[in-house]
């Protein structure tokens, strides 16, 4: 069984000047993990939580912009507390800010006791994306409209983080 892909974009389909609100592209998952997720220790891979991290980040673009979107950057990933066999990982995303033709979105990870509902923050993330059109050229995204104060400070720091990715790349 293969997966149909998308329409190709020839353009017609771009925005229409319309802000989104940030809760349009609140995203969530959850993810039971398994022995074939783990370590020896029995402690779910990096690489595995890095996979849901640029999956349900891209959902999260792509939700804000409803577009493609590719991955651009992948920075500030934070490693905080081992999420265990058994365990869920709650994966959530959401838009901070968009600028001409990328987003970034912040992605937390949280590891869920399956009995008792306990939480606990595992992983934290910024990555960027770009909305690309048919052609793999960066097509523009919708304005970012922040609603409540928790949204604006969001979208002011995502501004200086911006800054220094740009900075670094011209270092």
């Amino acid at each position: 069984m293969s997966a149909t892909p998308p329409p190709a974009d020839d353009g017609s389909s771009r925005y229409q000047d319309a802000e989104q609100p940030a809760c349009q592209a609140l995203t969530e998952t959850v993810n039971l993990v398994f022995p074939e997720d783990a370590n020896p220790k029995g402690t779910i891979f990096g690489g595995r939580i890095l996979q849901w991290v640029d999956m349900v980040g891209a959902m999260a673009a792509q939700r804000h912009c409803r577009q493609i979107v590719v991955t651009a950057v992948m920075d500030t990933v934070v490693f905080r507390a081992p999420i265990y066999v058994g365990e869920y990982a709650v994966v959530k995303a959401w838009v901070n800010r968009a600028w001409h033709t990328s987003m970034e979105v912040e992605v937390r990870v949280e590891a869920e006791a399956p009995l008792t509902g306990e939480r606990r923050l595992s992983v934290e993330a910024f990555v960027t994306f770009v909305a690309v059109d048919a052609h793999d050229h960066p097509t523009p995204v919708p304005p970012f409209i922040p609603q409540t104060p928790l949204e604006e400070d969001r979208f002011l720091a995502a501004e200086k983080r911006r800054a220094a990715r740009m900075a670094y790349r011209q270092s």
